[in-house]
């Protein structure tokens, strides 16, 4: 029989694809961020400047991004025993997820200011972490506890001389083996139980000395943890509790025999986000562990980890909102919707402009403690440090949440499928203001800080008076957060109330020192004054939106 005559408009493409945004990819990161730029411009950086424009050169390829999409789609895998039934704790991970690391410790996320310790060191890997983090989030957990843990293990000398040297290594070392044959080591922590959460002192992990006891004698630990986060690490900070009350330990994965230590994974938590992170319950049955610091005292010894983890979580959630402004940014510039682009329509410039101020504040915060970290000499600063911490911890990660679903909306129906990055930014975006203390923990803690270290209430006024006279709604702001703190009426019950208005000033404190007026004059008008909105796109008239998306907006070569 003939071939049938079928029409020809049906053998041809039932359409043309137009009016789509080409992919954001193979551009700099850092060169494409004026407010990094800048930050850093003010800081003593000038030697890390260009270390941070390789990474962020190499972070804007393709195949990073694609790497960060595997190492998530492809989460880890808990194999318990091997083939012949020995058991083994082993957790496995996609190859993309080993690339990321590899990449983050050879570029000192991970150790940076310990390792190379000069001025503006802190505020080096702040710019290095936050461009990274934008790619992949996940890896940065063992990467936070790795740099944290340094101060502590430092504590007790006979333990550093050890494993200070592993920690400080440039090498990424992945192999299940004893530290002592590695290269590089990478370092947990295990602190909350099923019964207390964030309220450690409920633990019931007990330990005891196997000989003397004491700072850097060995102990035995049993008891469990309801999350230990990278299981895999070489060696964990453990809180358990002595007949001295509740110490801070250092429990490696091996013994110092080289047989496996007596911790043992139960099981992988299934997360909403943070996909390529491995997070675990796990069980000590009599585990080899060292005393960090004084025994009784472990609250204090591992305080000074926690704090530095909290500021890795500002860094953090900044740097979701800062990819989530630069993809939407990004398409806006060029989706046409009604036959004119959605950058040029007035609505959609208030909407991005509005999340783009939140980037500039909540960046501006966290630079302000990279600085101070940047000066241990300093008293003041680190009594800034103790109390900024805990008000942007709150704030900044709080605020990630809905900047990240508006973003999204930005883009629309796109930005919500799988393919696109968002899902994976808005499923990220809690972990921040969960982990090392969710938002009430912080606002208590303002409040304990307070109480304990009356003197940090008066170094925060002082910072945020030194912006004073240039901003009118700023002036004002700050005298009524005064009148505010000099008759404080029910602030356990109204803490969040009082530490959102610190944060917003201190944003808007290091936006007007930063000296671009434009933003900082923007800040103002739409955070600190009586008809701010309380969604994205609230902006009062008179902000030059335009200007503020074309600083943050990436432009493709």
């Amino acid at each position: 029989m003939p071939e049938p005559d079928i029409p020809r408009f049906l053998m041809e493409e039932t359409h043309e694809v137009f009016n789509q945004p080409p992919p954001l990819e193979n551009y700099n990161l850092f060169e494409q961020d004026q407010a990094l730029i800048e930050l850093m411009a003010r800081e003593d950086t000038d030697w890390g400047v260009e270390q941070v424009r390789q990474l962020g050169s190499t972070l804007g390829q393709e195949q990073w991004a694609t790497r960060g999409a595997h190492a998530n789609k492809y989460s880890p895998e808990f194999t318990p025993h091997d083939r012949f039934g020995y058991r083994v704790d082993q957790v496995n991970f996609h190859p993309a997820y080993h690339e990321l690391m590899s990449l983050a410790i050879e570029h000192d996320l991970h150790a940076g200011p310990w390792s190379n310790p000069q001025p503006g060191s802190h505020v080096v890997r702040l710019a290095k972490y936050y461009l990274y983090y934008q790619v992949e989030s996940g890896t940065c957990c063992p990467i936070t506890m790795t740099f944290a843990c340094a101060p502590v293990i430092a504590s007790t000398p006979s333990v550093a001389r050890e494993w200070l040297p592993r920690v400080l290594s440039g090498v990424y070392d992945p192999a299940n083996r004893p530290a002592a044959s590695k290269a590089g080591a990478t370092i947990g922590m295990a602190m909350t139980e099923k019964q207390g959460g964030t309220d450690v002192r409920a633990n019931t992990s007990v330990a005891r000395p196997l000989g003397p006891s004491g700072p850097g004698e060995d102990y035995e630990i049993v008891g469990h943890k309801w999350f230990c986060s990278a299981p895999m690490s070489d060696a964990f900070l453990v809180l358990a509790n002595t007949d001295l009350g509740l110490s801070c330990f250092l429990l490696p994965r091996w013994r110092p025999d080289g047989t496996r230590n007596q911790m043992y994974v139960q099981r992988l938590k299934d997360k909403l986000g943070n996909k390529s992170n491995a997070s675990s319950e796990i069980e000590f049955r009599g585990a080899y562990a060292q005393l960090l610091g004084e025994e009784g005292r472990g609250v204090k010894t591992i305080i000074q980890m926690v704090a530095l983890t909290r500021y890795d979580c500002m860094i953090g959630s900044a740097a979701l909102m800062r990819q989530a402004v630069a993809q939407a940014s990004h398409h806006i510039g060029h989706r046409s919707v009604m036959g004119k682009l959605l950058i040029d329509q007035p609505l959609m410039q208030n909407v991005m402009a509005d999340l783009c101020l939140e980037v500039e504040g909540a960046l501006a915060m966290t630079g302000r403690v990279a600085h101070a970290l940047d000066r241990p000499e300093s008293e003041a600063e680190q009594l800034l440090i103790r109390l900024l911490t805990a008000v942007g911890k709150y704030w900044i990660c709080k605020r990630a949440v809905v900047h990240v679903g508006e973003s999204m909306e930005c883009i629309g129906g796109p930005g919500y499928v799988e393919e696109s990055v968002f899902p994976r930014l808005y499923r990220e975006a809690p972990v921040n203001s969960i982990w090392e203390g969710s938002g009430n923990v912080q606002c208590l803690d303002v409040l304990r800080a307070m109480t304990r270290t009356p003197e940090v209430i008066d170094v925060f006024m002082s910072e945020l008076e030194t912006a004073r006279g240039s901003n009118d709604q700023f002036d004002s702001y700050l005298d009524a957060i005064r009148a505010d703190f000099a008759g404080l009426v029910d602030f356990e019950y109204r803490a969040r109330h009082y530490v959102e208005r610190l944060a917003k000033a201190m944003q808007a404190a290091q936006l007007i020192k930063a000296g671009n007026s434009m933003v900082s004059e923007a800040f103002c008008a739409s955070r600190l004054g009586n008809d701010g909105g309380s969604t994205f796109g609230s902006l009062p008239s008179g902000i030059d939106c335009v200007s503020i998306i074309d600083r943050a907006r990436p432009k493709l070569m």
